[in-house]
């Protein structure tokens, strides 16, 4: 199983471009970005926590592009992006140019999102988001695959348009579907190339069981192996998993873990990274 890290919210004392450079030194596979436009006053977490914290992410697209202009082998992502609150033409376009510029190391993550104040904002109607995410995410496979593209669906509709650059993956980067919902399975098989779970939402048995439900559904519609990145491996400040945690993932089906990674100054980080480092190679 491969290991990445998943900066939670800001990037406190390190630019993104440090940060990358020292994910990549350090030997993890990949960097993903989180997404947030913004946070309302009054929103909560489910629990009751604040959500202040979630308004400090750096602009997934813009961090990245900065994190590929410093690295050559680190694989990039966003986890997630929130597709829902975003315009499909523009956000296919930022795909298409990231994924060139980073020479193809791009994998896109997306999701419907969990802020129901925040989606308010953007016009988005929390009770359609999946909808609407779905057919965002089929408009822009159009637009990364088709010269001329044209899309007429139940949100997005447009009339042939010409959209380049092309993503330099063919035929585009894999679109990773965050989720735990019993629906997600239906949505990674319908627009999705790969699944992208949240690892605290589930067992180790679960886990199990749906990567080989999921998959057998997948070879059964023809299509081949549905890789599966797990978020949250080791959470946002979280200790060190107990030994085997990572065997246990990878047995279950799981090919890349993600460790959230959340800090106040750059000795943190790269103090938290060189921790989390000596788990690689084991």
């Amino acid at each position: 199983m491969d290991i990445g890290i998943a900066v939670y919210s800001n990037c406190n004392g390190l630019t993104p471009q440090e940060l990358g450079r020292a994910v990549e030194e350090r030997g993890f596979e990949s960097l993903f970005w989180t997404e947030h436009t913004h946070i309302p006053v009054h929103s909560r977490r489910p629990s009751g926590a604040s959500t202040r914290g979630y308004a400090e992410t750096v602009d997934p697209f813009v961090a990245l592009a900065a994190v590929a202009a410093v690295t050559t082998t680190l694989t990039l992502g966003t986890a997630v992006c929130l597709v829902a609150q975003r315009d499909p033409i523009t956000t296919a376009k930022e795909v298409a140019s990231l994924d060139q510029l980073s020479g193809g190391r791009f994998q896109f993550g997306v999701g419907g999102g969990w802020n129901r104040m925040e989606m308010a904002n953007h016009g988005t109607d929390p009770r359609t988001r999946m909808a609407l995410l779905a057919d965002r995410v089929r408009a822009m496979r159009e637009i990364w695959t088709a010269d001329e593209a044209e899309y007429h669906g139940e949100f997005v509709d447009f009339d042939p348009i010409w959209s380049w650059p092309k993503p330099a993956q063919k035929p585009h980067p894999p679109v990773l579907v965050g989720g735990n919902g019993p629906g997600t399975e239906d949505r990674v098989l319908d627009f999705g190339d790969a699944w992208l779970p949240q690892v605290d939402m589930m067992d180790v048995e679960e886990l199990t069981r749906r990567a080989a439900t999921l998959r057998a559904r997948a070879a059964d519609a023809g299509r081949g192996r549905v890789p599966i990145t797990l978020f949250g491996v080791i959470p946002e400040g979280g200790p060190m998993p107990e030994p085997g945690r990572l065997d246990a993932y990878a047995k279950a089906g799981a090919d890349r873990g993600l460790f959230t990674l959340q800090y106040r100054s750059a000795d943190e980080a790269l103090s938290t990274l060189d921790r989390w480092a000596t788990l690689i190679s084991r």
